[in-house]
């Protein structure tokens, strides 16, 4: 079984715990899940199947646009819901400070990870320190706000749409939100709503899946791909590539940009990996076939 199923993850369960519910519908010993949601977050999930987790890092590199809830006044330690308050404060800010604070955090920006996160620090896990009362620096990362959309303001509660890209924390967002306004603030709800060509429109309820009818809801593993430029090579080529070899030949390169991943075609419309040029020749980076 190759493919990708789009799930529309519930609450209340582990990405894993998903994993786990694929593999035994579909009698598939490799399966994994393109990005992690924590269990109190629900929305899209994508699961590979067989051949098609090879893709699975090229999903998670992909865009993702999240719909969060925020509440104003209320700082946890795990930045959300979940977590033991903090400290609360009293919530005076106006509409216009809320839009002008967000506003702030579109662009390429610097995110400190929370300390609640699967993150490793000399081998242990960020939480698992979390848990034994230690805090400890973490490094900030770069990321990228494409775009915030603010859906709703009723104070505390803030209703915001984020495009962003691979390594954003919502939690973290939600927090620094806060910190900006100077009342503090904690994540109150998470949907992912896409990730990369996956949204919720074409997803499908882990509970709607069984043994019975789980292949009709698989989608071809060149989905993942619908958005890179599309490379078809000659049966020459084909076997050139699919060997290893790094391609030279002007004909070949001529056809591709430097620098940039192609989703590689065969003659018979066959999905064969990507490949791209790094100057020195053309050469898969990852084979499907």
């Amino acid at each position: 079984m190759c493919g990708v199923l789009n799930i529309n993850k519930p609450l209340g369960i582990t990405s894993f715990d998903v994993v786990r519910q694929v593999k035994r519908l579909a009698k598939e010993k490799k399966v994994g899940h393109g990005g992690t949601l924590d269990p109190e977050a629900g929305g899209v999930l994508p699961v590979c199947l067989g051949r098609a987790t090879k893709a699975i890092e090229f999903i998670m590199e992909d865009t993702k646009e999240y719909v969060a809830g925020i509440k104003l006044g209320v700082v946890t330690d795990t930045y959300d819901r979940e977590g033991k308050i903090l400290r609360e404060s009293a919530v005076e800010c106006s509409e216009e400070a809320v839009i002008e604070a967000i506003n702030k955090f579109v662009g390429n920006i610097q995110q400190i990870p929370p300390m609640y996160s699967a993150l490793k620090q000399n081998g242990k896990k960020l939480y698992e320190l979390a848990r034994e009362g230690i805090e400890v620096y973490r490094e900030p990362r770069s990321i990228t706000i494409h775009s915030i959309e603010i859906l709703s303001i009723e104070l505390p509660f803030i209703s915001i749409r984020v495009k962003c890209s691979k390594g954003t924390y919502i939690r973290s967002l939600c927090y620094d939100i806060g910190e900006e306004l100077g009342c503090g603030a904690m994540m109150w709800s998470l949907e992912r709503s896409s990730t990369g060509p996956f949204n919720l429109e074409n997803s499908v309820k882990l509970e709607e899946l069984s043994e019975e009818n789980i292949k009709s809801y698989i989608i071809p593993l060149e989905k993942v791909f619908e958005n890179f430029p599309k490379l078809i090579v000659n049966s020459k080529f084909e076997k050139l590539i699919s060997n290893g070899v790094k391609i030279q030949d002007r004909t070949l390169l001529n056809e591709v940009k430097k620098n940039c991943e192609y989703a590689v075609y065969n003659t018979d419309n066959v999905l064969i990996g990507v490949g791209s040029n790094t100057g020195a020749g053309f050469k898969l980076i990852k084979m499907f076939i």
